[in-house]
Formats: structure tokens, sequence, C-alpha cells
């Protein structure tokens, strides 16, 4: 490729053929949460912009990014397994060059660099903005190795929407201040940093004009959205604002930490009609000793306290939360305590993850460590227990009738597919359901008839 590039063409970024004459070819694989996915399309407009031709599968493309997650030990393991079957392609003479961006590149840095020879690129994610310098330099066969701080991380700018046309994820912010004492983020991604709420607004109007029907608001921490640039919590205000815009139809909420969910956010949840009634609330624990060595507030009585209120006031409410077994020095009866507590409050959506030890963080230098064979055993105990739970409620569903949106068609099965308010893309399941001369992004009422596998049968009207 290096030979079939002029010096000229630096200057103008014209970095469009091959030696063999053809458009070089770029291809993303982008891991981890949808954070990680808004920065993935902010930096594939750039590379589309610049006047390459993206390419959906690693296999086809010229120049493979891969966009890492490293929150945890599973997905770091997940990201270099990745960055190994590039190199393997790359051996293969598939693929010519690899850039490695995202959280593992920000983490694990100069590792990086030194780990990875075969990399070509190695970008941290307060260079994202510098994605198209970095695939110019790999294509003139030299390594693009471009470093700064998590707070250069630039959030705004034209996204390359990678979701369904009826959907996209909005971010309203980045960098976490809870410190958790298990959780790496603010080591990777730094201070939390609030979107201007204007900047917010206009993303969310351009979303909306291309078609963008459902906006899901996502942040490390949403509720804590404008503590820092406005001195108060502000996303009620934002919410309502985001309902001013026409075309926009759902509002989802992610990732809302329970002590900053205010009354003034529970009435715009309850008032606002595009405001789904869903809501997700990752509560990680509910002994009161634990949170507090998880550097996180709240207790049973708490948490309790919460959910009923939110249940009494939000008709119809769907609560998702994550739980964390096998923290440090967690006792039986602090387990048994955590197993109780989401019976009884009958989230309709959990996760429960394995305590994973990570480097850096406070929780990893704590003494009684609890083994991983028994964080395992403690984490399959509550999904299995979940599991029943999830079904039951599925089954109090058949017999009613919901507003769903058309996600694709299944030729196996003859049914369409879809997702209602009670569900999030990718992570809740599906309603499978019969109808005629459907379409992506239309959006029906269907009625639920049966349950299978964890997902809704129903037939449209």
């Amino acid at each position: 490729m290096k030979d079939s590039i002029k010096s000229d063409d630096i200057e103008s970024g014209q970095f469009l053929r091959t030696e063999t004459g053809g458009v070089v070819k770029v291809g993303m694989v982008s891991l981890g949460c949808p954070k990680n996915q808004c920065d993935a399309e902010l930096m594939l407009h750039k590379i589309s912009l610049a006047g390459y031709r993206l390419v959906n599968e690693p296999g086809k493309a010229d120049v493979v990014i891969i966009n890492t997650c490293g929150f945890i030990q599973s997905a770091k393991e997940e990201a270099i397994e990745e960055i190994f079957e590039a190199i393997n392609r790359k051996k293969d003479g598939i693929n010519k060059k690899i850039i490695v961006t995202g959280c593992l590149a920000q983490r694990y840095f100069d590792e990086m660099e030194k780990e990875f020879p075969e990399v070509d690129g190695v970008l941290s994610i307060g260079r994202n903005d510098d994605i198209v310098e970095a695939v110019n330099t790999v294509i003139l066969d030299r390594r693009a190795i471009l470093q700064a701080n998590a707070d250069k991380h630039n959030m705004e700018g034209e996204r390359q929407l990678s979701t369904l046309s009826h959907y996209a994820y909005l971010r309203i912010a980045d960098g976490c201040d809870n410190c958790c004492s298990y959780c790496a983020i603010p080591i990777i991604r730094g201070r939390f940093r609030s979107r201007r709420m204007e900047n917010i607004i206009k993303e969310a109007e351009g979303l909306a004009q291309k078609g963008v029907k459902e906006l899901i608001i996502v942040a490390q921490d949403t509720t804590r959205y404008g503590l820092d640039l406005y001195g108060e919590l502000k996303l009620y205000e934002l919410l309502n604002k985001l309902c001013e815009v026409n075309e926009i139809k759902w509002i989802r909420l992610l990732y809302c930490y329970p002590e900053r969910i205010t009354d003034e956010l529970i009435e715009v949840i309850k008032e606002q009609p595009k405001i789904l009634k869903y809501l997700d609330m990752p509560i990680q624990h509910c002994n009161e000793e634990i949170l507090s060595r998880m550097n996180r507030t709240g207790s049973n009585l708490t948490l309790y306290n919460l959910v009923g209120k939110l249940r009494r006031n939000i008709q119809g409410l769907v609560l998702r939360s994550t739980v964390l077994a096998g923290f440090p020095d967690e006792s039986e009866e602090q387990f048994i305590e955590l197993a109780e507590f989401v019976n009884n409050v009958k989230f309709e959506h959990l996760g429960c993850f394995p305590y994973s030890e990570e480097e850096g963080t406070v929780a990893a230098e704590m003494p009684y460590q609890v083994n991983e064979k028994e964080r395992l055993h403690r984490a399959e105990i509550i999904v299995e227990q979940q599991e029943i739970r999830a079904a039951e409620f599925w089954q109090s569903l058949i017999g009613r009738e919901f507003e769903v949106v058309v996600e694709g068609y299944d030729r196996y099965l003859e049914m369409y597919f879809g997702r209602s308010y009670m569900m999030a893309p990718e992570i809740d399941g599906m309603i499978y359901f019969t109808g005629d001369g459907l379409k992506i992004s239309d959006f029906i009422n269907v009625k639920i008839i049966d349950v299978s596998d964890n997902n809704l049968i129903g037939e449209s009207g």
C-alpha cells in the first residue's frame, strides 16, 4: 500500500487507494458498553469523511480498528483475543494494518505498544479525534503511537450510527467521580465531565432528523449529569428539554445511581409520556457494610424504600439492575442478604457478576479476598434465581398488549421480532410476533400469547 500513496496525499488526506488501485477499506470492531460505541461512531464518521470506505466485517478490511473495553478481566480477555484474531488475519494477508483504541489502550498504553509489535497503531481515548491521522500513518508503513490524558477525550461531533436506524445512544457525560473501590473507570476515563445541555439537545435534534425515534441516555452515571457544569443535578431538566424534540418517540434511561434519583427525576419520568417507564439502576449490593467498603452509600432499608417509592409513583415501571457477588470479605450471611433482597424486590431484569480484582483499585488491595470459585458460585445462584423470576414476569404478561418497534424478521421462525418499552437493545430479550408487510422501525401493537426461552411470543393486531 505504501508505494501507491504520494507524499502530497498527506496534506489532502486522500489515502484512498491500495497498490492495486482499490479504495482503502477500513473496518472496526467495537467492544464493551454503549459509551464505547459512541466513541466508535464518532471515529467512524471521521474516517468516512476522510474518504475511506467503511466495511462491516473485519475480514474484509485493509485497516482494522479494534475499539477495546478494559473494564473487568473478562472484557480485557475478550479484547486481547480480538487483537490476536486480527494479528492472525494480518499474517494471512487479509488485514494489512491493525489499530487498537479504547479503554484497554488507554489503561495499558505502554504495554500495548511493547507486547503487540504486530499492531501498527495504538490510540489512547484522549487521541480519538486523531483516528484519521492514525490510519494515514499506518498506511505509510509507520507506527502511529498517539497518547493523551483521558480529559482530552472529545464527546462532540457527527457520528456514523452503528445501531438500527430507529434508535441511538445519546451520551450526556463521560468519566466518573464516584470512585467505587472495585472500579477502574476513573483510572481509565478520568473525572466526570458533563456535556453542555445545548450540545446534547442539538445532537438529539440531528438524530431525530436522521429518523431516530428512540434515544437511549448513557453516561457512567447519568444521574450525576450537570453537577460539574452547573453546580446542581440537571438530568430532570435535560429530559424535559429532550421531550420537546418532536420526532423523538421514546427516551430510555440507563445507569442511574440510586443515591441521586431525586423527586424531580421521578416526577419527570412519571409525567412525561416520551420517557419510558424503564429504569436501569445498578445497586451492586444491599448490605450497608459491603456498600461502604465499595465506597457507595445506602443500605438494605434505603434501597427497599427507594424501590417502593419508584413503583408507587411510576405505574408499570420496569427495573433493571446489576449486583456483584463475592466482594472482598463478603460473608455468607451478607451474600444471603443480597440474594434475599433481589428475590424480594423482583427486578424485572438483573445482571449478576462475580467480583473481579482490578489492578490499581482500592478493593484489589483489600484483605480477605473471596476465592474465585466461590465468587462464581455465588453469582450463579443469583443468576439462577433471576431466571425463575424473569420467567414468572414474562408469564404475567400473557394476554396483555404492548406497543412494539419492529427490529427484524426471523426467516426460520417466520416471525417478526422487536422490543417494547420493557426491553433495552441487546440485553433484555425480544418479542417475536406474527404480522404482514411490516418493516424495521414500524411501531405496532402486539398482544402477548406465550413465552419461549425467556422471549415473548405475540400477534400483531
